[in-house]
C-alpha cells in the first residue's frame, strides 16, 4: 500500500503493509516488501566534506519557523564511520543551546542504554528528524518533517550505517510510515532502501518516554539486545 506521508508536498516514501503485523516482537526480519526513500540531496567529496555541505545546506534553509525560534542548528554527534545511526525526534532546550543532540536528561539515559550493550558516542552516530528545536519541545508537524526529510535522507545516505535505531514515534513515522504505532512497531527489523543506503532499521521507545513510563524500560532492553546481537553478524 503506497504511503501518503506529505504526498502533496513531496513524493518521498513508498511503503507497503507489514505481513505478520500482529506479531508484537520478533528477532527475525518482518516479511514485507522493501521500503524505499529515494529523495535526497546530492553532495560530492569525502564523507566529512559531504556532511559539512549538508550541514551548510540545512543552515541556509529559509522561512522555517523552527529555525526562527531556535538558537543553534543541532546536526549530529558521534562517529561518522559507526555501524549504528540513532535518529531521535528533535532538539530540546539544552540541545538547542549547545548544538549537540541528546545531552539533556534523555541524552543521559540514552548514554546508559548504549553502555548496557557496550556502545557509546564514539561507536554510534546520532542525529534527529529535524535539526532545529520545535518551540516548547512540541513534536514536529508533518509539514516540518516533510521539509527536513530530504536532508535526513541525505544524512543517512552519507553515513551509510548498517543499523538505524529510531527513537520514538516521530522518527518511526518519518522513516517507516504514518500508520505505525511505536508500541506495536518496536522490536522488529525492517530492511530498507534509504537513498543509497540499505540499513536494517529498528524502532524503540524514546528515552524521554521511558523517563515518564519506566515500566517500559524492560521492552527497550529487549530492543537493545536485538541491536547488540545484530551488530555481531554485520
Amino acid at each position: 500500500m503506497k504511503k501518503n506521508l506529505n504526498q502533496k508536498l513531496i513524493n518521498l516514501i513508498q511503503y507497503y503493509n507489514l505481513i505478520n503485523g500482529n506479531l508484537l516482537l520478533s528477532d527475525t526480519p518482518i516479511k514485507r516488501n522493501t521500503d524505499i526513500i529515494t529523495s535526497s540531496l546530492s553532495f560530492s567529496g569525502s564523507k566529512i566534506e559531504k556532511l559539512n555541505k549538508l550541514k551548510s545546506s540545512i543552515s541556509l534553509i529559509k522561512n522555517c519557523e523552527l529555525k526562527k525560534s531556535s538558537t543553534n542548528l543541532v546536526f549530529s554527534d558521534g562517529n561518522i564511520n559507526a555501524k549504528v545511526m540513532i535518529i531521535g525526534e528533535g532538539p530540546g532546550a539544552q540541545e538547542d543551546q549547545a548544538g549537540i543532540p541528546f545531552i539533556g536528561r534523555a541524552g543521559k539515559l540514552l548514554d546508559k542504554m548504549l553502555d548496557s550493550i557496550k556502545l557509546n558516542r564514539k561507536k554510534v552516530y546520532i542525529s534527529n528528524v529535524v535539526n532545529y528545536r520545535p518551540p516548547e519541545n512540541r513534536p514536529p508537524t508533518e509539514q516540518e518533517i516533510a521539509r527536513y526529510l530530504p536532508y535526513l535522507t541525505s544524512h543517512i545516505e552519507i553515513i551509510n550505517p548498517k543499523i538505524i535505531l529510531l527513537l520514538g514515534s516521530t522518527a518511526l513515522n518519518s522513516i517507516i510510515g504514518n500508520d505505525e504505532v511505536i508500541s506495536e512497531a518496536r522490536g522488529k527489523w525492517n530492511k530498507m532502501k534509504i537513498g543509497l543506503a540499505n540499513p536494517w532499521v529498528i524502532a524503540s521507545f524514546h528515552p524521554a518516554f521511558l523517563m515518564r513510563q519506566p515500566q517500559q524500560k524492560k521492552m527497550s532492553w529487549v530492543d537493545l539486545k536485538m541491536i547488540r546481537d545484530k551488530i555481531k553478524i554485520l
